[in-house]
């Protein structure tokens, strides 16, 4: 791992918004459409945030269909286990969008 890309990963843990969508990530794969329900954002606004955590490879993509789904990647930190640890538990805000029904939304 270069410089470069370690202040990538320390750039992208700067923002309490991007540490939010790694918990929650944490819980399970989730579209855009999701978070943004979850956070209560913009689109736009949620999709710069999971752009810069796939920039820091945090983040990976998966297409089914017309839906990207984004999960944990970190693969190449070593120490990335570490900083997850330290972030809350989030699987009440995914179960109360399955309860709303918006978690299926996106299949």
């Amino acid at each position: 791992m270069d410089w470069e890309q370690l202040a990538e990963f320390h750039k992208a843990l700067s923002d309490k918004t991007r540490l939010r969508i790694l918990a929650l990530l944490k819980v399970e794969e989730l579209c855009v459409c999701e978070l943004v329900e979850i956070l209560q954002m913009t689109q736009p606004a949620v999709s710069q945030h999971v752009r810069k955590l796939k920039n820091a490879k945090l983040v990976k993509e998966r297409r089914n269909g017309q839906w990207v789904f984004y999960s944990l990647d970190g693969s190449i930190y070593p120490f990335i286990e570490s900083v997850l640890d330290t972030l809350p538990d989030m699987r009440d805000e995914v179960e109360a969008l399955k309860k709303k029904g918006l978690k299926v939304s996106c299949d």
